[in-house]
C-alpha cells in the first residue's frame, strides 16, 4: 500500500495543474475558473525509490514493481463550505476517505490569475480552510454527542469513553483548534480514527510558487513555512507550472530540464517524501529473479503485519522472516553473500521491520 492524499486548496491555486503534474496525465481540467474540478480525480503514481533498482540489477529480477500513491483532486473549496457553499458537502466527503491532505497554497502573484478572495495571502487561504473543516467537524460532533451522553449516564462504559473524547475534540474546535491536536493515549487512537473528522487529517502544505522560485521558495512560502512549524505540519515548495512541463518531457530529458531550472530532482519526490514523513510510513523489499517489489507500511509494524500487506494468508499463517538490511545486501552483492557474511537473519513475530529491510516470509498454510 501507499496512502491517499487529497489535494485541496481554494479555487485557482494551482491543485489540477499540480495534480496533472503529478500523475502525468491529463485527466484533470486545470482552467481559470472555480470548480473546473467537478469530480474528484483519482490518480495512482509509482513512488520514486532508487534503492529498488539497485535491488534488482543484483538480484537480476525481470520486474520492478514500485509500491504506490494515490492522489485525490478535489473539487476547490470557498467560505461558507461547511454550510453547503460551492460544492461544500461534495468536498467535505472526499476529504474523509483520504489518509492526509495536501493542501495547495498560492505563493505566487500573477494578474492573469484571479484570486477567489481578491488577493495573494497564503496564511489567509490556509485559516479559511482550516476554519471550514473545523465549522464541519464542529456540527458533525455536537450532533453526535447529544445521544451518546444520555446513554453514557446509564453507565454504558464505551459511551462515557466516547463522550469523553468527542468533548476533547469540542473543546477544541470550539478554541479554533484543529483536532489533529487532542492528545491521544494508544488505546483512543483507533476510537479517534472512527470519528471521521476532517481536521484530524495530517496536513502536508505545498506552496505552489513562480517558476524563479521553486529552488528555494520565497517570502510568501516562508510565511507558510513558518505557520507549518508552529503546528507541527509539514510545508514543500513546488512550481506546478514547473512540474507540468516536466511531466511532458522524455524521461532522458527530465534531468536536463532540471539542471536548467536550478532543481536535483522533480517536486514529486519532495512530495512523496514529505508525505512519508507526515504519515510515518516506511518500505521494505522482496526481491527475486522474477520480481523486485516495495512495499509500504507505517513505522512500528511487526513481521506478522508487514506479511500480511502481501496477502491475509501470510499474516494468519506467519513464522518467521528472513531478513537482510538493504546496506548489507548491497554490500554483500546481494543473498549469498550476505549469508556468507552473516548478516542474513531470521526474525519472529515481535519484529519491527526497518526501513529498507529485504524481506522472504515464511508462513504455514
Amino acid at each position: 500500500m501507499g496512502f491517499k492524499c487529497g489535494i485541496v486548496g481554494l479555487p485557482n491555486v494551482g491543485k489540477s495543474t499540480l495534480f496533472n503534474a503529478l500523475t502525468q496525465t491529463a485527466a484533470a481540467q486545470a482552467a481559470n475558473y472555480p470548480f473546473c474540478t467537478i469530480e474528484p480525480n483519482v490518480g495512482d503514481v509509482a513512488v520514486p525509490d532508487e534503492r529498488l533498482e539497485k535491488l534488482a540489477a543484483i538480484a537480476g529480477s525481470k520486474e520492478i514493481i514500485p509500491t504506490r500513491l494515490t492522489f485525490v483532486d478535489i473539487a476547490g473549496l470557498v467560505r461558507g463550505a461547511s454550510r453547503g457553499e460551492g460544492l461544500g458537502n461534495q468536498f467535505l466527503a472526499n476529504i474523509r476517505e483520504c489518509d492526509a491532505i495536501a493542501h495547495v497554497v498560492r505563493c505566487f502573484e500573477d494578474g492573469d490569475i484571479t484570486h477567489v478572495e481578491g488577493k495573494v495571502s497564503p496564511v489567509d487561504d490556509i485559516e479559511t480552510i482550516e476554519t471550514e473543516l473545523m465549522l464541519a467537524d464542529l456540527d458533525s460532533l455536537e450532533k453526535r454527542v447529544q445521544p451518546l451522553e444520555k446513554k453514557a449516564k446509564t453507565g454504558d462504559k464505551e459511551a462515557k469513553e466516547a463522550v469523553d473524547l468527542m468533548n476533547r475534540c469540542l473543546t477544541l474546535l470550539r478554541d479554533g483548534k484543529p483536532a489533529r491536536q487532542v492528545q491521544l493515549s494508544a488505546e483512543e487512537r483507533r476510537p479517534f480514527e472512527l470519528l471521521g473528522l476532517l481536521s484530524s487529517k495530517p496536513v502536508l502544505y505545498v506552496c505552489n510558487v513562480e517558476e524563479a522560485s521553486a529552488d528555494k521558495g520565497n517570502s510568501f512560502s516562508e510565511l507558510v513555512k513558518k505557520r507549518a512549524a508552529e503546528e507541527g505540519a509539514v510545508a514543500v515548495v513546488v512550481s506546478a507550472k514547473i512540474e507540468s512541463e516536466i511531466a511532458i518531457l522524455p524521461a532522458e530529458e527530465q534531468t536536463e530540464y532540471l539542471e536548467a531550472v536550478g532543481l536535483d530532482e522533480p517536486g514529486l519526490n519532495r512530495v512523496i517524501r514529505a508525505g512519508y514523513a507526515l504519515l510515518h510510513l516506511v518500505t521494505y523489499f522482496t526481491v527475486g529473479p522474477k520480481e523486485a517489489r516495495a512495499w509500504t507500511i507505517e513505522k512500528g509494524t511487526k513481521g506478522p503485519q508487514a506479511a500480511g500487506v502481501i496477502h491475509t494468508d501470510f499474516e494468519k499463517g506467519y513464522i518467521r522472516a528472513e531478513t537482510i538490511a538493504y546496506d548489507d545486501y548491497i554490500a554483500n552483492k546481494g543473498e549469498a553473500g550476505a549469508r556468507e557474511a552473516g548478516k542474513f537473519r531470521l526474525e519472529g513475530k515481535d519484529y519491527v521491520v526497518a526501513d529498507g529491510d529485504v524481506l522472504h516470509f515464511r508462513f504455514a498454510t
